[in-house]
């Protein structure tokens, strides 16, 4: 029989993972409020400058994700030393892609802004605040590699303090450089790079308080890294399929896209509370795997499962009758209220289908499943949410055709990765996933 592991040992886990996720959108939230006092054109700036940095971060989640399977599976086989020593590997890793992507990073972003504004006032306050901001990159890959290894050891509550110490401080730093310091939107990314360095400076001396410090293993970081390519081509596929479907809102009209905003807002805000179940999944399976125990990851696995399918139920009849009031929170345009319903539905009836679809993403993630995650997700856009979005462009099908491909991609990848948790090949025992 499949053994079960205490509800409070999952919500022990997902709730500082909760934490840790909102914190960033959150900060993101007061920033936005800060320098939209300074007018319209920094705004502009930031919303740019903020979406190409954030574009580069999602593609690199690996070193957090990647790095709590590899963990979980050592510190479940009683290797806690190898399980931190494999934090440290990740922390180099993001170190040397961190000052890569700086590098890199400070010789495109006048183009890339050009290219992406079509306005050169707009793109000269992207680029003055993107290459500030750049400057904190090896500290936000620092702080996705001191996410993972300690999810992977099972200790969710240093990283909720860690980088919740860092956005209050640049919370507070970002009016006072903004406005009194007088920097503007530099002032905006300069409070950003603080609040990147201090929360990884808290990852980087847990690490060597555990006392555990080893050179750089390459044979260690390119295992790091090949995880890492299925992982950032999943994420390229979900970039692909969210971009799309903006695009063609905004294609539709502007009513479209903003109803599109509206809802698509609520939706990102609910995948991170779903994640969370996800995130203590992964600690959880990849530990009962490295620990060999078959009953105890198939339990954790049907466990979170069932959680999940609840907790997506209870956000679905929330939000269903919420909807006479919520939309008008985000907007008072006429127009837009009139194509909220045409988005809202859909996302309203696929949050049990979120629940079940981020629960076993977990179990797969936590599992090092991550060849199967990538054609799953690769499969279900291309089958799915890719052709009907664009098709609801040429047919003038309007938000309903984009949601509809946005349900048919969850519908698609329930059933993949149902299909892989029934058939039991993701379990696969031991310390290190082969």
């Amino acid at each position: 029989m499949p053994q079960r592991v205490p509800a409070r040992e999952v919500w022990r886990l997902a709730v500082p993972a909760l934490g840790v996720l909102a914190a960033e959108p959150l900060y993101v939230l007061v920033d936005t409020a800060v320098v939209g006092h300074l007018g319209a054109l920094p705004l502009a700036g930031l919303a740019l400058g903020g979406t190409l940095l954030s574009l580069v971060s999602t593609q690199l989640t690996f070193l957090s994700y990647g790095t709590t399977s590899r963990t979980a599976r050592l510190h479940g086989a009683g290797r806690r030393a190898d399980a931190v020593g494999e934090g440290v590997q990740a922390t180099w890793l993001a170190l040397a892609v961190g000052l890569v992507v700086l590098a890199v990073g400070q010789l495109v972003a006048e183009p890339v802004a050009r290219l992406m504004s079509g306005d050169p006032d707009v793109a000269e306050q992207t680029v003055s605040w993107l290459r500030i901001a750049l400057c904190g990159t090896p500290m936000i890959l620092v702080t996705m590699a001191g996410n993972g290894w300690m999810r992977g050891v099972q200790d969710a509550a240093r990283p909720l303090r860690y980088v919740l110490a860092g956005n209050a401080l640049s919370a507070v730093l970002c009016p006072v450089l903004v406005y009194p310091v007088g920097w503007g939107l530099e002032g905006s990314a300069v409070a950003n790079v603080v609040a990147q360095t201090v929360s990884a400076s808290l990852f980087l001396r847990a690490l060597v308080r555990e006392g555990v410090f080893r050179r750089p293993r390459p044979s260690v970081m390119w295992a790091q890294l090949r995880l890492g390519r299925d992982l950032v081509l999943r994420s390229l596929a979900f970039q692909a399929c969210f971009l799309s479907a903006t695009t063609v809102a905004a294609r539709t009209s502007t009513e479209a896209v903003g109803a599109h905003q509206v809802v698509w807002q609520l939706w990102t805000f609910l995948s991170l509370v779903l994640d969370s179940v996800a995130i203590a999944a992964q600690s959880l399976i990849g530990a009962a795997l490295g620990a060999r125990d078959s009953r105890r990851a198939r339990g954790i696995a049907s466990q979170i499962t069932s959680y999940g399918l609840v907790f997506g139920c209870v956000l679905g009849v929330v939000f269903a009758a919420a909807y006479p009031v919520l939309p008008t929170l985000f907007t008072t345009d006429a127009g837009v209220l009139a194509a909220i319903p045409h988005a809202w539905w859909f996302f309203v009836a696929l949050q049990p289908v979120a629940g079940v679809v981020f629960a076993l993403d977990g179990v797969l993630l936590g599992a090092g499943d991550a060849r199967f995650l990538r054609n799953a997700t690769l499969g279900s856009a291309v089958l799915g949410y890719l052709p009907l979005t664009w098709l609801s462009l040429a047919s003038g099908w309007g938000l309903a055709g984009i949601w509809t491909g946005l349900s048919l991609f969850m519908v698609l990848r329930m059933g993949f990765v149902l299909a892989r948790w029934r058939s039991g090949g993701w379990a696969v025992m031991g310390a290190v996933r082969t």
